[in-house]
């Protein structure tokens, strides 16, 4: 390798760089985003809610169940909640939302904050005689893609623009051909709350945006996007568990995390240089480079980091421990049959770098199985694996490299 001091340079550099990115009371770290803590570590609520899909087709129910957490997350994100994390779970036959709002403390604010159940959907008007019909449409909430305020530019009245996704623009083009000069009601829980609720349809709808208007006061018009925005659940949902995590038990989590973190590490690092010297010395300027590294994808990504995944972070300290172990293992062998220390560095890292490769790769690949196609608190532990991982693979076969490479002999080391 060319120029390896001014490559190690640059990766010392950019390790510096990232320890006061990763630091969160540094100038750089307070400034730039805030760590995301999940649940487990700075304490919240957490609420399971059934979601009852008897009335949605076998077929149709995946695409409800994500709708209906994509609703729900949008609807924890008006009221501000700090990382709030909404995902499906799967609990014997029946299907369930489970929501997690880090540092809300009192359950009945959360179970606020989530609101009621409302169904929200849309019905033709029917009159037949004196009285008047409405008539269910396929026009429902789980449709919607968002509602927003706007304002006439001519009267400056406030007004309600809604989107719809692909498929209900169809739908809703549909129903609006067929009821050009009717009304056109929404129902919350099959209710009317007010004659806002009715707006005449003036044309044919295309293109799944359309302009509510009418005799609103602010107020009002902001209270109705509050109820396509919050209210367009795709399917009924009722709350069955309830948890609150203390914030101090959350700390005292997080501080005994970083504890065993840090007396593992020491531990290692001690043996690594009692074992091989100043190898084991290089090895554990590798290894502060690679967790200051790990840290910084962490915080860039953003991981919600949870007891799970700092437990698969820490696990990867010991496999970027294990490759440097490897790769010293082999230079001593290259060494003991008599080369020279450049030939026995590229040969230690040629022969070492088969074993890294194929260990990493092994567990590269368990880690997205474990992300794909388990639930969420496995998935935190499984993401931080795989980061850690590919960090780890790019320490053992560049860092630790450059290291040896600048301090050997004629400073060359060659690629595994």
């Amino acid at each position: 390798m060319r120029r390896p001091g001014l490559y190690l340079a640059l990766i010392i550099a950019l390790a510096v760089l990232g320890g006061f990115f990763v630091y969160p009371k540094s100038p750089i770290g307070a400034k730039w985003r805030s760590w995301r803590l999940g649940l487990d570590l700075v304490g919240g609520s957490h609420l399971v809610y059934r979601v009852d899909l008897s009335g949605v087709p076998e077929g149709d129910r995946q695409s409800v169940l994500n709708g209906l957490r994509d609703v729900i997350e949008r609807r924890v994100n008006l009221f501000g909640v700090s990382e709030p994390q909404v995902f499906l779970a799967r609990s014997g036959n029946s299907d369930e939302l489970v929501v997690e709002l880090a540092g809300v403390q009192n359950i009945r604010e959360a179970i606020a904050q989530i609101g009621a159940t409302p169904l929200l959907d849309f019905r033709e008007v029917e009159v037949v005689g004196s009285s008047t019909n409405f008539l269910p449409t396929d026009l429902t909430g789980r449709y919607i893609t968002g509602a927003q305020i706007s304002f006439d530019q001519t009267t400056q009245k406030p007004q309600v623009s809604i989107e719809f996704n692909d498929e209900g623009a169809k739908i809703f083009e549909t129903v609006t051909e067929r009821n050009v000069g009717k009304p056109l009601c929404f129902f919350l829980d099959n209710q009317i709350s007010s004659q806002n609720d009715c707006p005449t349809v003036n044309q044919k709808i295309t293109g799944g945006k359309a302009v509510i208007t009418g005799q609103f006061t602010l107020q009002e018009a902001r209270q109705l996007v509050e109820r396509f925005n919050a209210g367009a659940l795709p399917a009924p949902i009722s709350l069955v568990d309830q948890m609150t995590v203390s914030p101090n038990l959350g700390a005292d989590s997080l501080h005994k995390a970083i504890l065993a973190g840090a007396v593992g590490t020491g531990l290692v690092v001690v043996f690594m240089i009692g074992y091989y010297g100043l190898f084991g010395v290089f090895a554990a300027l590798a290894l502060a480079i690679y967790i200051v590294l790990t840290l910084s994808v962490f915080k860039i990504v953003p991981i919600t980091l949870t007891l799970a995944g700092l437990a698969g972070f820490i696990i990867t300290i010991g496999m970027a421990v294990d490759a440097n172990i490897l790769i010293f293992e082999r230079i001593k062998e290259e060494k003991k049959r008599g080369l020279g220390k450049a030939a026995a560095l590229h040969e230690g890292f040629r022969r070492a770098w088969p074993s890294i490769r194929d260990s990493n790769t092994s567990t590269i690949i368990s880690a997205l199985i474990l992300y794909y196609f388990t639930s969420s608190f496995v998935k935190g532990f499984a993401l931080t694996l795989l980061l850690g991982t590919l960090t780890s693979m790019f320490s053992a076969i560049t860092t630790t490299r450059l290291f040896l490479a600048v301090f050997s002999r004629d400073g060359k080391v060659s690629k595994p």
